[in-house]
């Protein structure tokens, strides 16, 4: 067993798991969209009749092509089927490496959609190269004898790094790779961020600060309760105060040990609507808490 046998080898898991990876992102994003062609680059260069039917078309030899090199990696079909599927996977890749050069050239705005929603950049060397990579990695296939998967030892351990470190090379093409490190970084404003006021008066329940001074309130409801970007604001009145003093907390808009801050104010008047002004009374409150 040589390098180059072993190489040729792990070529066949390699496009397996890019060509379903695609036809998974593209269902995807047909099931949100409701349409097979939204958001699938190529297709634009097709006259409008034809869109539908080749993204669909696309879509389909993806779904084929994956699950059939990996069926006709050992002997199930013969040598004969094995190799015609590797030969329309090589094929497959050469026409979408001819795509993406006429996508960029008449339409450089434009996303691939080879990864669905993730494929939103517009075509670039990096895609071209990935696609003519591919292309090359289904063309030393052709003609190789059945694989059998090898035992536990130095040849397996081999050909796992030589598939990750190839995977990682693909990933490094990809400039779907960057948008999903993006996405999984990503984290949403709080001021965005749903909260549960129900759960916001659980949080301050059952915070320090709540058996501190609970004993300065007057009553078991709050008097009001408002949400201004990242805090929940929560009155209550005062007990043996002026009349009309009120007890204001702050609980963060955070599902996790929220921040709470709490302090003693004034004479109550809606924070909202006060005499002050639209928002006079609010800023108040907020100097009061923070």
């Amino acid at each position: 067993m040589t390098v180059i046998t072993l190489v040729r080898e792990i070529q066949l898991p390699l496009l397996a798991l890019i060509l379903l990876g695609a036809c998974t992102a593209k269902l995807a994003r047909t099931l949100q969209t409701g349409s097979v062609a939204a958001g699938l680059g190529p297709t634009d260069l097709f006259p409008r009749r034809l869109k539908r039917p080749a993204a669909a078309a696309i879509c389909s030899s993806e779904l084929i092509m994956g699950p059939g090199l990996l069926l006709t990696a050992g002997r199930f079909g013969g040598d004969a089927v094995a190799d015609l599927i590797r030969v329309v996977t090589c094929l497959f890749f050469v026409v979408a490496l001819c795509g993406l050069v006429e996508l960029r050239e008449h339409r450089p705005d434009l996303g691939c959609g080879c990864f669905g929603d993730l494929s939103v950049r517009p075509v670039g060397i990096r895609s071209i190269l990935r696609a003519g990579l591919l292309a090359v990695a289904a063309a030393a296939t052709v003609g190789l004898p059945p694989v059998q998967l090898p035992p536990p030892g130095l040849r397996a351990a081999i050909a796992l790094g030589l598939l990750v470190g190839e995977l990682l090379l693909v990933a490094v093409l990809s400039p779907e790779t960057g948008e999903v490190l993006t996405r999984l970084g990503y984290s949403e404003p709080c001021e965005l961020r749903e909260a549960s006021p129900r759960r916001a008066l659980a949080a301050l329940h059952r915070s320090r600060r709540w058996r501190r001074q609970s004993v300065l309130v007057d009553g078991d409801e709050p008097a009001d309760m408002w949400r201004e970007l990242c805090w929940w604001y929560v009155v209550y009145p005062v007990r043996g105060r002026t009349p009309g003093s009120m007890l204001v907390f702050a609980v963060q808009a955070k599902t996790h040990r929220p921040a709470i801050r709490s302090a003693l104010a004034g004479p109550y008047s809606d924070p909202r609507h006060g005499a002050d002004g639209e928002g006079g009374a609010t800023s108040a409150v907020r100097s009061a808490v923070f």
